[in-house]
């Protein structure tokens, strides 16, 4: 029985116009490329030397689309075998040994295993499965997890005000979809 391959274009940076395939999976939705490029036109075309982590890596698009624009370090989260042996693929594709690294993991155990300001990231994307409870749970360890003059990508299925110490800085919607860039309350917007 073969597996059925999705695929997701990137829409910038070094990597731009390079494909990345994917199995299909429940609850796994791409973020759109109008998106995705208005969230890169908000953090900035260029994450030269900045850490990030998309703990719902699904499709990797968020995670590589960083990686493409600078990212020093992308962290890829997964639950899931087989996407994250995709994810796998596509780095390896890409050649992004050394700058991307991928982890298979629940996202809240991964969260909870974190610590010191050290370990922090630049940004966070958060794209988990709707209706589920996991912004709830992964709320009180995201001061763990995004440094305090960091970026947080959130999309959820409604409109958000805030998510821990971070407030909605920049927001849009695409379809059912709502998606915001937070910012924590004591930063002052700097990257």
């Amino acid at each position: 029985m073969s597996v059925k391959l999705n695929s997701v274009r990137l829409i910038g940076g070094a990597w731009r116009r390079r494909v990345l395939r994917f199995p299909d999976a429940e609850g796994l939705r791409p973020t759109p490329d109008r998106v995705r490029e208005t969230l890169f036109n908000w953090l900035g075309q260029d994450l030269s030397g900045l850490s990030c982590l998309d703990l719902f890596a699904g499709s990797g698009a968020l995670g590589f689309e960083a990686a493409s624009r600078g990212a020093a370090r992308v962290v890829m989260v997964e639950r899931s075998a087989g996407t994250a042996a995709a994810l796998r693929a596509n780095a390896e594709r890409l050649g992004a040994a050394g700058r991307v690294e991928i982890v298979r993991a629940d996202a809240v155990e991964f969260a909870s295993s974190r610590g010191g300001p050290a370990s922090r990231f630049n940004v966070l994307f958060l794209d988990p499965p709707y209706r589920q409870g996991w912004l709830d749970r992964l709320e009180p360890m995201l001061p763990g997890l995004l440094a305090r003059s960091g970026a947080m990508y959130v999309e959820a299925e409604t409109a958000l005000e805030a998510c821990g110490g971070w407030r909605v800085a920049r927001r849009g919607k695409a379809g059912q979809v709502y998606y915001h860039l937070m910012r924590s309350e004591e930063s002052d917007g700097a990257r």
